[in-house]
């Protein structure tokens, strides 16, 4: 399958859904690991907005690489994003789509303490 860097260096990007265990199998709860850094693996949505456009893509980041405290609206960076093709089948349907990986999503906003 096909991996392609996503640029973000002229974007807006903020927080739309915060950080949320990635499920890898419904049926028994068990957290998706990272096969690269053994760290649980998180679902961020995020709305990425460059040049008029704006999208959601729900992003894959290692909990590890993670900001504490996102929060719905805040703005962030994002390191080393990728798109993926990807096909499967179950019961006899053939599905496909794309799949987003991050190595870390961190706050633009200074912490305050």
């Amino acid at each position: 399958m096909a991996v392609f860097k996503v640029d973000t260096s002229t974007a807006f990007v903020f927080v739309a859904v915060p950080p949320a265990p990635k499920v890898a199998n419904r049926q028994t709860g068990e957290i998706a690991i990272d096969r690269e850094t053994n760290a649980r693996l998180v679902t961020i949505g995020l709305t990425i907005a460059d040049e008029g456009e704006a999208n959601l893509y729900t992003v894959s980041v290692p909990e590890t690489g993670v900001s504490e405290g996102l929060s719905v609206g805040m703005p962030v960076a994002v390191t080393g994003l990728k798109a993926r093709d990807w096909e499967n089948e179950f019961n006899g349907q053939k599905r496909h789509g794309i799949s987003f990986r991050a190595a870390a999503v961190t706050s633009l906003v200074p912490v305050q303490g």
